[in-house]
């Protein structure tokens, strides 16, 4: 697991309620271009959402910060 994986795993586990249903899938598209997929179960769906997206809006927000330190570009997709 990645440090970006780890770290969007921990910030998505202090949101739900059922922290064992996370996953988060890495796809990288190029050298600097990373894909993070989050899954979470479907009753902690709108907890990680927010209202109207401010929560993954902070969640991409901090995750692309994490992803800069590395050189890296991130986009955080929530399913």
């Amino acid at each position: 697991m990645s440090a970006l994986e780890k770290t969007l795993v921990d910030i998505a586990s202090a949101l739900v309620d059922d922290p064992d249903k996370i996953t988060v899938v890495e796809e990288e598209s190029d050298g600097k271009s990373i894909v993070l997929t989050l899954s979470v179960a479907p009753d902690d769906m709108g907890k990680v959402i927010g209202r109207h997206g401010r929560i993954a809006k902070a969640i991409r927000t901090v995750m692309k910060a994490a992803a800069g330190v590395e050189g890296k570009k991130v986009t955080v997709d929530i399913r």
